[in-house]
């Protein structure tokens, strides 16, 4: 079995253990990026083994990707950099579920909060949660903080990293790290200085600097805690989901990625954690 997050196991294996890889008796993997990786190889026909999509289940969505970020987002650009959010400009590029936790918790500390987003209903629920859509182009010399939170590839790009303010914190929410393109940063014209761990300042000739945080990776998991309560949630649904693979009978899961039974990914907890309401488990 494979428990994955981000598919980087499970590309590791199939890469270099091809053999391995037919013999597996199920993959679980947890993040977009990695049900997205999933998928490709499932459209390419080389996917030999039977997956199970934990991203899409309510306990991971609205509990690990919502709650979980709006709370840790605050703590890791706290612990890093000792902002103050008050007044601040802030760009969130996307308006998924982490993108919406992210949102809520700096909008609640009173940031000025823009956002990207390109699919239109998630654009539209940024409207009516009272948020500025925006081009990144449109804001990006402004803003005094950028969070990406796409699970995507290059969403800040050399172009505009060079054209932010002095002092702009630059720092990513999504599982990849290859959403903002630190590669273009390292180049001999640009200074690096290491401020404190997981905090680099990188200084262009003119004397600008930006503050980059965990060179890119996850700020949530390297510059913060996160908390334990939102992640036994979302290691039990993974937990569920290896054994419904594994004790599956001949034939019930074929060679596809699968969504997580609904039975199994439906929990009683939403509205304790999301809206303070009092609740009974009876």
């Amino acid at each position: 079995m494979i428990l994955d997050d981000g598919g980087d196991l499970t590309h590791w294996i199939y890469k270099k253990y091809p053999n391995m890889f037919k013999k597996i008796k199920g993959i679980v993997e947890e993040s977009v990026t990695g049900v997205h990786r999933l998928y490709q190889l499932s459209k390419a026909g080389k996917l030999c083994v039977p997956a199970m999509n934990v991203n899409d289940s309510v306990t991971k969505q609205k509990f690990d990707n919502l709650y979980c970020c709006r709370e840790s987002i605050l703590d890791g650009l706290k612990r890093t950099t000792d902002v103050m959010f008050g007044g601040k400009q802030v760009v969130v590029c996307g308006y998924g579920e982490v993108g919406k936790g992210c949102c809520a918790a700096l909008k609640a500390m009173g940031s000025i909060v823009y956002v990207t987003e390109i699919d239109p209903i998630c654009a539209l629920q940024a409207c009516m949660d009272g948020f500025r859509l925006v081009k990144l182009n449109e804001v990006i010399r402004q803003v005094d903080i950028v969070i990406t939170c796409t699970g995507n590839k290059n969403v800040v790009v050399r172009e505009y990293l060079d054209r932010m303010k002095n002092g702009c914190i630059v720092c990513n929410m999504g599982h990849s790290n290859t959403e903002i393109d630190v590669a273009s940063l390292r180049t001999p014209e640009l200074t690096w200085e290491r401020v404190r761990s997981q905090v680099d300042h990188v200084i262009w000739p003119d004397g600008k600097r930006i503050v980059l945080l965990a060179e890119g990776r996850l700020l949530n998991l390297s510059c913060s805690t996160v908390p334990t309560f939102v992640l036994s949630i979302t290691a039990t649904t993974q937990a569920l989901a290896l054994i419904e693979l594994y004790n599956a009978p001949e034939g019930r899961y074929k060679q596809d990625v699968y969504l997580l039974p609904k039975k199994m990914g439906t929990p009683p907890l939403q509205p304790c954690l999301g809206l303070g309401y009092r609740c009974s488990m009876s």
